[in-house]
């Protein structure tokens, strides 16, 4: 079977979004009718969230969107904005994880968490000054995986947060239930040189975490000395390219903080929808 391209929505993924659709709420003891001139009709819903796909790939304007396949750019974008205000994104990525926990099981026992700073050129809520870049306008993410890079946890802040800061907001930000310490394996949690501190190692003993504190140039000296040594913190900057192959997060045009966290958490639906396999079954994303 061909591949879909990225931008195209696979009718096993509609499958899954479809239920999560906002209803038009409406009286049930009244009646309606359509008057002459009311205006056009409203789009087939799975048509919107295919020209939302499409831009989150493509990273072009709204009103770029191909009129002849998507239909009025600026009705797609008001429906983006009321699913996004309906929890509709974040409800997707959720499904996605528990799917994904009963298919494959999320890899509790060791987890990784870092920051990542983005371009934000146009945005007015949860920006700042990039230190990295001139001192140019900047977006902070910070993400929780578990030990395969599935993303759990997305926080944004302003690009001059530093990442200590974000540390208890990621880690109380996880989408679904964490199974509890005591009745399941320890937790291990593994961070970069940035988060060495004695309070941010609290708030990860809070959290009944077991903090790994590790810089790069250790592991390269552990991995020189013993070749059956394996990293685990990568896997969050791993997570990180994933999101930066959706163009419309790679550099951050949204002004409002809570369309680009629409846009971030829509993105992580997909890399999780994408990572499930399914034996002699098309991939959920891909077709």
């Amino acid at each position: 079977m061909k591949r879909l391209a990225s931008w195209k929505v696979s009718a096993e993924f509609w499958e899954r979004v479809e239920p999560l659709i906002p209803k038009r709420l409406r009286n049930a003891g009244k009646a309606y009718q359509r008057k002459a001139g009311g205006g056009r009709k409203p789009q087939a819903p799975r048509k919107v969230f295919e020209g939302i796909i499409y831009v989150l790939r493509t990273g072009c304007q709204w009103k770029a969107l191909p009129k002849s396949e998507f239909g009025s750019s600026s009705s797609v974008h008001q429906y983006f904005l009321d699913w996004e205000a309906a929890g509709l994104f974040e409800k997707l990525w959720k499904s996605g994880l528990m799917e994904y926990d009963d298919m494959e099981g999320i890899a509790w026992e060791w987890q990784s968490l870092d920051g990542a700073m983005v371009k934000a050129p146009l945005a007015l809520e949860a920006v700042g000054r990039n230190p990295t870049d001139r001192g140019k306008n900047g977006c902070k993410r910070s993400i929780l995986t578990d030990k395969k890079g599935i993303p759990l946890s997305i926080i944004i802040s302003g690009a001059n947060t530093h990442d200590v800061k974000l540390l208890a907001a990621t880690l109380d930000g996880i989408v679904i239930e964490r199974p509890d310490v005591k009745d399941e394996k320890e937790q291990n949690l593994c961070l970069d040189a940035g988060y060495v501190g004695s309070k941010a190692e609290q708030e990860v003993l809070d959290r009944a975490y077991i903090p790994h504190n590790r810089p790069r140039g250790e592991e390269i000296e552990e991995k020189a000395k013993n070749p059956d040594f394996k990293p685990k913190r990568w896997v969050v900057e791993v997570c990180h390219s994933w999101f930066n192959r959706f163009r419309k997060i790679l550099v951050r045009y949204e002004k409002m903080a809570r369309s680009y966290m629409g846009l971030l958490m829509l993105a992580a639906a997909v890399i999780v929808f994408r990572k499930i396999k399914r034996q002699n079954q098309p991939n959920i994303i891909y077709g």
